[in-house]
């Protein structure tokens, strides 16, 4: 099955359909469903056509998409990105939710792609199973397709996979790639980033997509339930939040002020990820009370007995994206992006790096 780059695979090693004669083998006998993949196109062209975008010029259709970049680029650059969710995708399967997965796939990518300027303009997604359900697959897409409307990039198709026997029932495996263009002058490196610069931190919504495999060990250890109240939902609510999508307030503010280097708070934390953007010499010093820090972060701390430094390596503990502008651009910065619903705080500065120290520092 074909649709556009929605491509229905089979198998690794598909039969060949034969005819329904007495003895005979097809598709399904070998675990391969193609009417269901033909069903499960039908459900998610509409959820591709609201995040269509100008520049699409053949989507959902035929072997593969095209795009232009448009006429409003000078030297346009284009910048790339591909991600999955990790072992988050085990709690969707135990919580059997599978509509907000998607935005996270989403996410970790547009993200990725938005710290050095980019604008995302398309979207691919890959979804494997050993079985398709057509209703959780249209439920995943459908989340992607919301994942795409937040960042404003278009799903111009994908990969649906089912393969018999790589994957037990009920589970699935994701992927993603985003594409964005970027003005070749206007591409954020982080190389104007000095002493006395000013550290903005955006909240995130959680663990955003990142950290899953300690979170499952915390939950698994200390036998808690995941439909347990926490906050104004359950802890598998709270566990399953889905990744904040920063791409319209951080455009928004990229064409009002300048802005000197982003990081996106991924695997690594962080005091993994804000040095990626930081120049030889300097160092970011960060202040843990410039930022309230979500409940559930306090609950995997005290139930995994997980020490601060570990924390900082390994979850945003409350900072999914982290700005760094000039002193002068930092309060109006921070007013942007307070109109626009983020919140957002002052949590540091930058300052010279002493030899030997590490490049982020948490106090």
């Amino acid at each position: 099955m074909s649709t556009s780059s929605f491509i229905f695979s089979n198998s690794f090693f598909p039969l060949d359909p034969v005819s329904a004669t007495p003895g005979s083998l097809s598709y399904r006998d070998a675990g391969v469903d193609i009417d269901a993949g033909d069903a499960l196109v039908e459900r998610i062209k509409p959820f591709a056509k609201r995040t269509m975008r100008s520049e699409v010029l053949a989507g959902i259709g035929g072997f593969g998409a095209l795009v232009e970049i448009g006429k409003r680029f000078r030297e346009p650059v284009l910048v790339a990105g591909t991600d999955g969710v990790g072992t988050k995708l085990m709690l969707a399967f135990e919580m059997q939710r599978h509509d907000t997965i998607g935005i996270d796939l989403v996410a970790m990518s547009v993200n990725d792609i938005l710290v050095q300027g980019a604008e995302p303009l398309f979207f691919l997604d890959y979804f494997a199973c050993g079985k398709l359900d057509v209703a959780v697959a249209a439920d995943v897409i459908a989340g992607i397709a919301h994942g795409c409307e937040q960042a404003g990039c278009a799903l111009i198709g994908g990969e649906t996979a089912e393969m018999p026997g790589m994957y037990r029932v009920g589970e699935y495996d994701l992927a993603g790639f985003a594409v964005g263009v970027v003005e070749k002058s206007a591409v954020i490196d982080g190389h104007t980033i000095a002493p006395g610069d000013v550290v903005l931190g955006l909240a995130s919504s959680g663990p955003h997509s990142n950290g899953y495999s300690l979170i499952r060990r915390i939950v698994s250890t200390v036998a808690a339930d995941l439909h347990a109240p926490f906050g104004s939902g359950t802890l598998g609510d709270a566990l399953l939040t889905s990744t904040r999508i920063y791409v319209k307030p951080l455009l928004a503010l990229l064409r009002a002020l300048p802005v000197k280097g982003m990081a996106h708070i991924t695997g690594g934390g962080l005091t993994g990820n804000v040095p990626r953007v930081l120049p030889p010499r300097t160092r970011a010093r960060l202040e843990s009370a410039q930022w309230p820090r979500p409940p559930i972060f306090d609950w995997l701390q005290s139930n995994g007995r997980v020490a601060d430094a570990e924390m900082h390596r390994v979850f945003n503990c409350g900072i999914g994206m982290v700005i760094i502008v000039a002193p002068e651009h930092a309060e109006p910065a921070q007013r942007l992006l307070a109109d626009a619903g983020e919140a957002v705080y002052p949590i540091g500065r930058i300052d010279a790096r002493p030899a030997g120290a590490p490049a982020t520092v948490i106090v």
